[in-house]
């Protein structure tokens, strides 16, 4: 296929072009004028017009929300789906997390494999496929996104303006092929605190993680005490028998706990380590009798606290389409007189939203936690194997990788797919490659990002030919 040599000579701009956009911090801020998510998002969408129009594509801008851009002709539409925005950087980057340096033939920065990289793959898949002049039947459609990672906002518009493509796939998340996707909801966990004092220690401050969609990997607790000793005897004892990753500064009659974890996607709360979970277990230490603060960490820690599977607090659901569900604690805050905890569950195929609301409530009865449901319920996505979209991608998948033997799967992650219907995800990480979105260090090897131009330009061929 004359397409896929051509990649190999647009080596150097795909790597610059995904410096470029890596260097863009896209990530949703406060609104503007004509920046519904902000400058970030903004600049980013626009890079990405800018880019497609020198490749010589139709593009159309949907009010800085989203854009799209289109390769030949045809009533049917063949479409990708990609976002243009990132979760916050976070904190113990090697290297600048939007400096899109290369080290060891690694591209670094946040956004790299999620999912900017991708991205300008699809897109240089698509000028290959346009300057190799192969016959398509149908139209190849690249759909810009910009808050895929905080609402959605930007999809919901799109689709409201303009008809849906009629068979599309998101390079954001996995190989071979997604023909499933577990329900995703993000909901707070709420008790008010009367007094911030439990014995004689006081919490003056409280906060940990980035966003609820993400493992947190630093969490910090301010305590106030007339015998400050105490605590840090506590502390050090706890430490030298778990071997927490904590730390404490203190001061005259103040100390901060500090925990740090490693993040992780959110739907894969296992592969991290949460830092609120490790200092939450030390608290349980320290605040003795029966106070508001002693009652919210107690419940954490026996119900919450290094349980990914929702199996300690009412819903442990799991199916035999796509597991366990999945449960990550993301933020937490004290905060005018409450401690507030963010979660992000991606439950089973088969269940719902409501019977995890239900178990979760029944199983805080009488402790005085509130439960606020969360506006969305991400419902799951389910296409069948021997759908046209994955039967193709795979064939494409197999032909390109060698792999014979994988077959499509179900995540806890949610993509674009579920925007639309007749919609998978492909890509871009392979079995058995490290996972690093939303974790620091986040990169995409030059390798890796050719070899998934080269798929999803043979993808593309195969959907619109």
């Amino acid at each position: 296929m004359e397409f896929i040599k051509l990649i190999d000579s647009y080596k150097e701009d795909i790597i610059k072009s995904t410096q470029d956009i890596v260097a863009i911090k896209s990530i949703e801020e406060e609104g503007k004028p004509n920046m519904p998510f902000g400058e970030g998002p903004y600049k980013a969408l626009h890079f990405a017009l800018d880019l497609a129009q020198e490749m010589g594509f139709e593009t159309k801008n949907l009010d800085n929300y989203a854009a799209h851009a289109d390769l030949g002709e045809g009533d049917e539409i063949v479409g990708v789906l990609v976002h243009l925005d990132v979760v916050p950087e976070g904190d113990g980057w090697t290297y600048p997390p939007y400096g899109g340096e290369i080290h060891d033939e690694k591209i670094y920065g946040r956004g790299t494999v999620d999912d900017k990289g991708p991205a300008i793959a699809c897109m240089y898949a698509m000028k290959a496929l346009k300057e190799s002049k192969v016959p398509l039947s149908k139209k190849i459609r690249i759909i810009f996104g910009t808050n895929e990672e905080t609402g959605w906002g930007c999809m919901k518009h799109y689709f409201a303006h303009e008809k849906a493509p009629n068979m599309a796939f998101t390079p954001d998340a996995e190989f071979p092929v997604i023909h499933g996707e577990k329900g995703i909801i993000v909901f707070d966990l709420v008790k008010k605190i009367d007094s911030n004092s439990c014995g004689e220690i006081i919490l003056t401050d409280l906060k940990g993680g980035n966003a609820p969609n993400m493992v947190p990997d630093y969490c910090e607790a301010v305590l106030e005490s007339n015998n400050i000793s105490i605590i840090e005897e506590k502390f050090n004892k706890f430490v030298n028998t778990t071997k927490y990753p904590l730390s404490i500064e203190k001061s005259k009659n103040q100390v901060k706990i500090i925990a740090k974890g490693i993040s992780a996607h959110g739907s894969t709360p296992e592969k991290g380590e949460n830092a609120i979970s490790y200092l939450m277990s030390f608290l349980g230490e320290i605040f003795e009798g029966e106070c508001d603060i002693w009652e919210f960490v107690n419940m954490y820690n026996e119900k919450i606290a290094f349980k990914h599977h929702g199996e300690g607090i009412g819903c442990g659901f799991e199916d035999d389409v796509s597991g366990k569900l999945n449960f990550n604690p993301g933020m937490i805050r004290l905060e005018e007189n409450e401690i507030k905890l963010t979660i992000n569950v991606r439950y089973p195929i088969k269940s719902s939203a409501e019977e995890v609301y239900a178990g979760i409530r029944d199983s805080l009865k009488g402790t005085g936690i509130r439960l606020i449901e969360g506006k969305e319920d991400n419902k799951p996505l389910y296409v069948p194997k021997d759908n046209f979209l994955v039967k193709k991608l795979m064939d494409v998948y197999r032909e390109q990788t060698g792999d014979r033997d994988s077959e499509p799967i179900t995540i806890g992650g949610g993509t674009y797919a579920r925007a639309m219907e007749n919609a998978v995800a492909f890509g871009p990480v392979f079995p058995g490659q490290k996972e690093v979105a939303h974790q620091k260090d986040e990169f995409i090897s030059i390798e890796h990002l050719m070899k998934i131009t080269k798929i999803y330009a043979h993808a593309l061929y195969e959907l619109a030919k």
